[in-house]
């Protein structure tokens, strides 16, 4: 199993922004496609969204649509996750996951990060 790093959760204000990384340790990400996940309590876990391993193909849950942006810096071994325009709702332990393809399913990934901490909240 693939070990992920996740640091970037804080708090923020509604309206806010924020960038979660998503780093490998012991690997390089080049051959895995990358999901974002999140878990509210009490929900389920989430799929956000998804990059292909080149980075050539990206893919968004509706719920956040327009105002997230996952992009990946193969070099520097690191996925990001940008979330604008952050609401209440959107707090939730995010997580990020890796296979060799996406899916919007968790089933879909083999490999899972830890997860960090997001909290919206004035």
């Amino acid at each position: 199993q693939l070990q992920l790093v996740e640091p970037g959760g804080g708090l923020v204000q509604p309206g806010g922004s924020l960038r979660l990384s998503c780093a490998a340790s012991g690997f390089t990400l080049d051959y895995y496609a990358i999901g974002w996940f999140r878990q509210a309590p009490g929900k389920e876990r989430e799929g956000l969204s998804c990059i292909s391993s080149s980075g050539g193909s990206t893919n968004y849950a509706s719920s956040v649509k327009g105002r997230v942006t996952t992009s990946r810096d193969n070099a520097k071994n690191t996925v990001y996750l940008q979330m604008d325009s952050l609401k209440p709702e959107d707090t939730a332990v995010y997580y990020c996951a890796a296979d060799r393809y996406c899916s919007r399913y968790v089933a879909g990934f083999r490999s899972w990060g830890q997860g960090t901490q997001v909290t919206v909240s004035s």
